[in-house]
């Protein structure tokens, strides 16, 4: 697969991603606020879960991108897109199975969606594989998350309501505008090499 074929194909990845997401969230939450008929809380499972699909997905092509930067650091990114989607997928199981929401489950979704942004734009950042603006947004928003679980966790905040919302913005922007809109549009740029030094010609004796 090309590159350019990987990066349309992951800005379309994150597209699908964010769009099953916030509609299996709704109908999630919609069951949360008092909604309790079966059919509508299944499909928002099933949203999540096709959603998780997107995040595997999104893993294992940017690996192919990523190998190259940093053989340590690049398969630490599917390898967590792959725990968060398991997490979700555990955490919807659990809904249909005993009609009861995963304490702060979105937020155990969060941590290893954090982990790997953070790891993802770092990689996009010292390669220089899109502009580093964007590679800067996504290491805010995915730092954001991070920092906002546990103030979530210690009640400092709720990152579902009210201000807390707002550590949320500089990733939704990065997931669903701006990388995802990049990609399809520019694809990614040649990795930035440092050219080695040669030794200058001995001279010889005449």
């Amino acid at each position: 697969m090309s590159r350019r074929m990987i990066a349309v194909t992951v800005g379309i990845l994150f597209f699908i991603q964010m769009a099953t997401a916030i509609v299996g969230t709704s109908l999630i939450q919609a069951f949360e606020d008092g909604n309790t008929a079966r059919g509508p809380l299944t499909v928002g499972v099933l949203f999540m879960v096709s959603s998780g699909v997107a995040v595997v997905g999104i893993g294992l092509l940017m690996y192919q991108v990523l190998k190259p930067i940093n053989q340590q650091l690049a398969p630490w990114y599917p390898a967590l897109r792959i725990v968060e989607f398991a997490v979700s997928t555990a955490c919807g199981v659990y809904l249909l199975a005993k009609l009861q929401v995963v304490p702060n489950h979105l937020l155990w979704v969060y941590i290893p969606t954090g982990v790997g942004g953070v790891i993802l734009n770092y990689l996009l950042y010292v390669a220089q594989l899109v502009p580093r603006p964007i590679a800067v947004l996504g290491l805010i928003g995915y730092a954001a998350l991070l920092v906002g679980v546990p103030l979530d966790l210690l009640g400092a905040l709720d990152m579902n309501a009210g201000p807390g919302l707002a550590l949320l913005v500089p990733g939704g922007l990065f997931e669903f505008v701006v990388l995802p809109i990049w990609l399809i549009t520019k694809g990614f740029k040649s990795p930035l090499t440092t050219k080695e030094s040669k030794p200058p010609a001995l001279a010889t004796a005449s």
